[in-house]
């Protein structure tokens, strides 16, 4: 079984624990739950993947933290990664 990790509830993304697939089932655990998802796009270890959908200019989150700031739609189950999310850390434009 293919599995991920959710740490907060607030959580947008789920950071994978293995390889992955395109549209193979990962199972996500969330506390003491449970959930299944489907994963759009071939995947690795430790990347992340949207868990419901986020749209561009919206904050990606995880560990119930923002990591950063969507530059574009990510759908559930699709990859989520500098191809699709700014840095929001770091950066001088954004006093």
């Amino acid at each position: 079984m293919k599995r991920a990790i959710i740490i907060n509830k607030n959580d947008n993304v789920a950071s994978l624990l293995s390889d992955v697939s395109e549209n193979e089932t990962v199972h996500a655990q969330l506390g003491d739950t449970i959930l299944a998802y489907i994963v759009k796009d071939p995947i690795q270890f430790g990347h992340k993947f949207a868990i419901k959908p986020i749209k561009k200019g919206e904050n990606v989150i995880k560990y119930g933290e923002v990591i950063g700031r969507a530059t574009s739609d990510i759908g559930e189950g699709y990859h989520a990664h500098v191809h699709n999310i700014e840095s929001l850390r770091g950066r001088g434009d954004l006093l």
